[in-house]
């Protein structure tokens, strides 16, 4: 199970005007238990973009990420934690909102 430890998020800015709904990008900081297969020594992370679209909203992409040697880690969320990242996302995209 992936615990939430802390996260930034960043309003994307379209420069050219061509992509619909806004995009974020999300550095949330996990904490995992050992016998997790996520688990690394170093700490981990996961880099998620999202959209937010009047017709989709949701995880466009993420990454695993190794906290101390930004290595990219080649594993795959199971179905349940990526639905805790997506309402994680969900819940706090207005951090990242434009003012």
């Amino acid at each position: 199970m992936l615990n939430f430890t802390s996260h930034t998020v960043d309003q994307i800015k379209d420069a050219f005007g061509i992509l619909s709904g806004q995009r974020y990008e999300f550095i949330i900081d996990v904490e995992v238990e050992e016998d997790d297969e996520l688990y690394t020594e170093n700490g981990l992370y996961i880099r998620t973009l999202y959209l937010v679209d009047e017709e989709k909203t949701g995880i466009l992409k993420y990454e695993l990420i190794e906290k101390v040697t930004n290595r990219y880690i080649e594993l795959e969320l199971e179905e349940d934690e990526l639905q805790a990242v997506e309402s994680f996302c969900k819940e706090h995209v207005q951090d990242g909102a434009v003012k």
